[in-house]
């Protein structure tokens, strides 16, 4: 059984990595997928292995972290598929050093896309599941969301600043059947997600797979159940 079988969901990020394992993932259970990301030729190949499972998809070029860029990817999407069931907003980039030795650029860089990214994808997606009547809205923060360690602190206040933004709308999507989750993952390997299983199992990493497979948990909760924040770390990890 497709499990997100009609669902329409957009998933930034997903040219690559993280983001292209759930969109690989929400297809085969039945989901049409938009993959967003900057790069429309790496967005065009994941519909292309969508497609050629059998899968439906559509590549749509977004930057997060420009406004106008998320509103039209929500607008077109609608225009398209009539509405948003499910938004991941997996889209981040890692950046800062030491923090005494992080330049300006170097914090601008890493909060524009992952703070205010996140920001206008949440924004957007929820005005649109408020007027249809619910969704789901998953959030990508990290590990370093619930904490952080020396040389990891623009990071770490970019994905805080995430867990507060999920917490927020979270609460204001109670009262709208708007369900706001975060999945906060500790290091994965994100290069393996051609990989096959074998190799991704010998990994020291968590296999990009498994964070597909927990978004698609937080997706397809019944009507009355929603896990506000997932933590999956790796075996043996001292956080």
């Amino acid at each position: 059984m497709q499990r997100l079988k009609d669902k329409i969901a957009i998933v930034t990020g997903s040219s690559s990595g993280i983001g292209k394992a759930i969109a690989l993932c929400f297809a085969q259970e039945g989901a049409t997928v938009v993959v967003a990301a900057r790069r429309l030729r790496k967005c065009e190949e994941t519909v292309g292995q969508i497609e050629a499972a059998g899968g439906r998809a559509v590549a749509l070029q977004t930057d997060v972290a420009v406004e106008s860029q998320v509103e039209e990817l929500i607008a077109e999407t609608v225009r398209r598929y009539r509405r948003v069931d499910i938004l991941v907003n997996n889209a981040g980039v890692f950046g800062g050093r030491r923090i005494v030795d992080t330049t300006t650029d170097e914090f601008d860089e890493v909060m524009r896309t992952n703070v205010r990214g996140t920001f206008f994808c949440c924004r957007a997606g929820f005005a649109q599941m408020k007027q249809q009547g619910g969704g789901a809205i998953i959030n990508m923060s990290s590990v370093a969301g619930v904490q952080a360690w020396s040389g990891t602190g623009t990071y770490s206040a970019s994905k805080h600043a995430i867990m507060a933004l999920t917490k927020s709308l979270a609460d204001e999507g109670r009262e709208h059947r708007i369900k706001v989750s975060a999945i906060c993952p500790g290091g994965v390997a994100d290069e393996l997600v051609e990989a096959t299983k074998e190799a991704r199992a010998g990994s020291d990493h968590i296999d990009p797979f498994d964070i597909a497979e927990t978004a698609l948990y937080l997706a397809c909760l019944g009507p009355q159940a929603v896990v506000h924040q997932i933590v999956v770390d790796r075996v043996g990890a001292d956080w």
